[in-house]
């Protein structure tokens, strides 16, 4: 898999990431372009989740933020959620 040409934003997604500390916010924005460059970079510890939502993927914003996120084709992901662990439930 290469780069990834286009990012959507739920709307949860964008609210939440509204709500966070100004330094969670950037170092999302920075998490984001490492993750446009390779969605599975190591530094993302990118993985796929289990259950019911095993077609969504996640990666690490900082060791407490994750960004749940989709496919939507090879290229194109939509991102789901911000948060912390919690967005797994």
């Amino acid at each position: 898999m290469g780069r990834i040409a286009r990012v959507e934003y739920s709307r949860q997604f964008l609210k939440t990431l509204s709500r966070l500390p100004k330094e969670v916010v950037r170092k999302a924005q920075e998490k984001e372009n490492v993750f446009k460059e390779n969605p599975f970079g190591l530094s993302l510890k990118t993985h796929k989740l289990h259950g019911k939502e095993k077609d969504i993927w996640a990666f690490s914003v900082t060791w407490t933020y994750r960004i749940k996120f989709l496919f939507i084709t090879g290229t194109e992901v939509l991102f789901l959620e911000i948060g912390t662990h919690d967005i797994y439930r």
